[in-house]
């Protein structure tokens, strides 16, 4: 069988020009114990994304997890770490997000949750990224946003785009604030999905996207141009994302179906679910 080759992303010079449909997988595991098996799945993933679930949707783990987590990883493989669900306190922030990369995060995101205007997560975002770039410039800047804002009451998810272009951050992400069940798509259907993709190019941002997503997902995701996809519960054990512990073989099987869909993106075939 033909695989989708897939070339990590240079820290720093990332072709925003979308030449070549290759959507990046980014399993978050929240301990060194389950990082080490997603070393076991290396070969699998492209991102190793530190959180603390039981603190949030983008809970922020401890600098040491982060520490003894990239010393786990293989080196070619990014780690990315998460700052929390935070408030608006631009130098709180700022200050949590030095911390995350000096712990050895390369990629850096940051959960506007407590941002109910785009001009304060501009404000938050920009004192991130003063503080990751001035410590380690080729390091990149996630500003994340919520599918279902409107139930806690932050930024529009499509003003993502906007706030992280302006701010000078690398990439806009949409997550779920509230696990309760519910998916990216309950809240924001492919159409707006695809919109919020749309906007990120046009800023040359990367566009992530996350949210309890599924295999289901990947066929629409694939079509939409998405760079990356982050998961948890889709590839731990009972596909709980806090009682179930993260499965190799589970991160084959998600990665065998992304490029699956890649593959059939790539002649004009739409893939079967």
């Amino acid at each position: 069988m033909n695989q989708v080759i897939r070339i990590p992303m240079p820290l720093g010079q990332v072709d925003m020009r979308r030449k070549e449909l290759i959507m990046l997988l980014l399993i978050s595991p929240d301990s060194v114990e389950e990082a080490l098996d997603c070393v076991k799945a290396a070969e699998h993933l492209d991102i190793v994304d530190v959180k603390k679930p039981d603190e949030g949707s983008l809970g922020a783990n401890f600098p040491w997890v982060i520490r003894e987590i990239r010393h786990a990883v293989p080196a070619d493989k990014p780690v990315s770490a998460t700052v929390g669900d935070v408030p608006y306190k631009p130098g709180t922030v700022a200050q949590a997000a030095l911390g995350a990369v000096v712990s050895g995060a390369t990629y850096i995101k940051v959960g506007l949750y407590g941002c109910t205007t785009p001009d304060q997560g501009i404000e938050v975002m920009r004192a991130v990224v003063r503080a990751v770039k001035d410590h380690r410039p080729d390091a990149l800047v996630v500003a994340s946003g919520y599918a279902d804002a409107y139930r806690i009451g932050c930024v529009n998810p499509l003003a993502l785009p906007d706030i992280a272009a302006r701010s000078g951050a690398d990439a806009a992400m949409l997550d779920t604030a509230i696990k309760d069940g519910t998916r990216l798509f309950d809240h924001v259907p492919p159409e707006v999905c695809a919109e919020f993709v749309r906007l990120a190019h046009a800023s040359g941002l990367l566009a992530a996207l996350a949210g309890s997503i599924t295999q289901a997902d990947l066929g629409p995701l694939t079509r939409m141009g998405t760079d990356i996809v982050g998961v948890r519960g889709a590839v731990c054990e009972g596909g709980d994302r806090n009682t179930g512990r993260i499965q190799p073989h589970l991160v084959a099987a998600f990665r065998a179906e992304m490029d699956r869909h890649a593959r059939e993106h790539a002649v004009g075939v739409p893939a079967v679910n």
